[in-house]
């Protein structure tokens, strides 16, 4: 079952029928619809890259078949492939995942290893669905925040709020300082990391005691680390 669907020669050429190939092309249509599916399952996506998740393994598949063990071939494929690489845009881990996913489903089956990848791909998905479904990963309370507090001239803003941080916070760094108002008002950026992010509130009721009730801004972190 987990043997090559083609049959191969001592010339390391393939014996390739219609039926052959139709059964290895709708097997890489369905498993890319099956790729697509996953990836949109609670996430945030785009009509072209959910398409072409859906079209790239036949696409791979057409590449492998017309390689067929030439060297020479092969080399030329790779060339072009580093080209398309570097031309681009990166994206994120979950769309990265679905990409090696479907150019292996495209190299199985141009391969003809059909039963294999039908298997692994089933499995695959199951085990998508279930990390996305359980919320594996997630940070559930902790969250990171950017907090801008406006403070007067004359407030000694440092270790301000140090204790407030400490009891709130796993970790609080001050990111910078600048005047606004014409002198008047510092304004002072931190990073903070909650212990809950329920307390949110509490600590910005507690801020505004020490900053006269002037103007604090909490937001989430700009940050590209989940990319990777």
């Amino acid at each position: 079952m987990l043997s090559s669907l083609l049959i191969e020669n001592t010339e390391s050429t393939v014996d390739l029928s219609y039926q052959q190939l139709l059964i290895c092309m709708l097997v890489s249509i369905l498993l890319g619809l099956l790729v697509a599916i996953v990836h949109m399952y609670r996430n945030v996506y785009s009509k072209n890259f959910v398409i072409t998740l859906a079209v790239l393994p036949i696409l791979v598949q057409l590449v492998i078949m017309l390689v067929n063990g030439n060297l020479g071939t092969g080399v030329a494929v790779l060339g072009a492939f580093s080209l398309i690489r570097f031309r681009s845009v990166a994206g994120g881990a979950r769309e990265i995942t679905s990409i090696f996913w479907s150019m292996g489903i495209g190299l199985a089956t141009g391969m003809g290893f059909i039963g294999y990848i039908v298997l692994f791909s089933v499995i695959i998905a199951v085990f998508l669905l279930l990390l996305n479904t359980v919320h594996f990963g997630e940070k559930q309370r902790v969250a990171e925040r950017e907090i801008k507090v406006t403070i007067p001239e004359d407030l000694d803003y440092p270790g301000l709020f140090d204790d407030l941080f400490q009891t709130y916070t796993y970790a609080a760094n001050l990111d910078s300082v600048k005047t606004t108002n014409m002198g008047s008002l510092y304004e002072l950026r931190y990073r903070v990391t909650l212990k809950d992010n329920q307390n949110e509130k509490e600590l910005m009721d507690a801020m505004r005691v020490r900053n006269g009730n002037l103007t604090i801004v909490s937001g989430k972190v700009s940050t590209n680390r989940e990319e990777l």
